[in-house]
């Protein structure tokens, strides 16, 4: 069997339980489908929420919402009314947000390197005649 290519020795059992209790916390503050996408398109700067709709491609106002309201009771995101006319909704990341930075990183190269994988397979299944 395959193991995870990793610099540490294989965990004990107490590590491993507590890798799955640290990783399922993080899974509930930003997992699903569109957490750290409205995470990664908020870090371009303050967004209204239709500029969040129109970015984050795919996502209902429903759902939308929803998960900024997730998000803000997490800490990552800041809800800002502006009052004026008319009254003007940003949302912007918090400094908390910002100790996303490495595992988006790694999310997003990793992700690079899978799509990549998956076009060489498709590739070479092409090729091969049946």
């Amino acid at each position: 069997m395959a193991r995870l290519k990793s610099n540490r020795p294989a965990p004990s059992e107490a590590q491993c339980k507590s890798n799955l209790k640290s990783i399922g916390d993080a899974l509930y503050a930003i997992g699903g489908k569109w957490k750290l996408r409205i995470i990664v398109a908020l870090n371009a700067g303050n967004k209204r929420f239709n500029e969040l709709q129109r970015l984050v491609d795919g996502i209902s106002a429903k759902v939308l919402s929803a998960e900024l309201k997730e998000l803000e009771m997490n800490g990552f995101v800041r809800r800002q009314v502006i009052t004026g006319f008319p009254i003007v909704v940003e949302y912007e990341l918090t400094e908390y947000a910002a100790t996303l930075g490495g595992v988006l990183d790694a999310l997003g190269d990793w992700g690079s390197m899978h799509r990549e994988t998956v076009k060489k397979s498709m590739k070479k299944k092409k090729t091969v005649p049946s």
